[in-house]
């Protein structure tokens, strides 16, 4: 049976881990290692941590000082015994079956490089939607990451491609990564399922990416993988266009709706007053 190291990060999370953990012990597929990963956490992780090591000989843990996520799971991967390689962040979970459907997968299709599935995004005890990724070629990764952030992924995939991007600490470096997996030849398969739980939180390191960080990520991203884009000229400037063309749409819509007109019409003597002092 083929053996499957879990890379578990943790970052004041502590409080979930002990869920992640579990959700890999309760695997159909029993031959796996779970190594979590102290990213210098100043909460109870190291506690929680020890603990299920305890009860485990297949969970390990190691601590590094804060450096970010990308550091986390590649000091993960560095101490991993397996030829297979599974990320799971501490606040999530996946189902039971998904080690074992994940591998048949990889064993029947060489060209796989990366397994995930669909999503259920969770907040409490509340179900608040399914995201139903897409995955597979390079062309479907270069405008958006059509894959799940975590998954089930070739050791080789991330030797070959030198690993997650540790100057990339604000996010985006799994849809990074996955551009690496797939410009070397490799699809990524989504499983039609959904057999990952993610943890919806009012504030969150995506959320925060795509508010704060989005042009700037992407201008990162755009330059590192500036031959794939050359590459794909006619898209790249397709795709650009179709947006500009939705932003338009959008503020037309805006600008027609009752409210926005109304409020145009309230703030009129404003504008004549403000006009009076230029």
């Amino acid at each position: 049976m083929q053996k499957v190291s879990v890379i578990i990060p943790c970052y004041n999370q502590a409080s979930f881990l002990s869920e992640a953990i579990q959700s890999i012990i309760d695997q159909t597929h029993g031959n796996w290692e779970c190594i979590i990963v102290n990213d210098g956490s100043p909460d109870e992780t190291e506690s929680v941590a020890q603990t299920w090591c305890s009860k485990d000989s297949r969970i390990k843990y190691i601590y590094q000082k804060n450096q970010g996520l990308s550091s986390a799971r590649n000091f993960g991967i560095q101490n991993t015994e397996s030829n297979f390689i599974l990320t799971l962040d501490a606040d999530d979970k996946y189902d039971p079956t998904f080690i074992e459907k994940g591998l048949k997968i990889l064993n029947e299709n060489q060209k796989v490089g990366v397994v995930s599935s669909w999503i259920l995004r969770f907040k409490g005890g509340d179900e608040i939607c399914v995201i139903k990724p897409n995955g597979k070629i390079i062309e479907d990764f270069m405008f958006q990451n059509a894959s799940n952030g975590t998954s089930l992924f070739r050791k080789k995939c991330w030797l070959d491609v030198g690993g997650y991007d540790e100057k990339m600490k604000t996010g985006y470096e799994d849809w990074d990564f996955y551009i690496g997996v797939c410009t070397l030849g490799w699809n990524v398969h989504v499983i039609p399922e959904v057999l990952f739980f993610y943890r919806q939180h009012d504030f969150s390191m995506r959320l925060d990416a795509y508010a704060n960080h989005d042009k700037n990520i992407k201008m990162y991203m755009y330059s590192k993988h500036k031959e794939l884009y050359l590459n794909h000229y006619e898209e790249m400037v397709t795709y650009f266009l179709n947006t500009i063309d939705l932003e338009k749409r959008n503020n037309i819509k805006v600008k027609n709706k009752i409210d926005y007109k109304i409020g145009f019409l309230l703030l009129k003597p404003f504008r004549k007053l403000k006009s009076l002092f230029r």
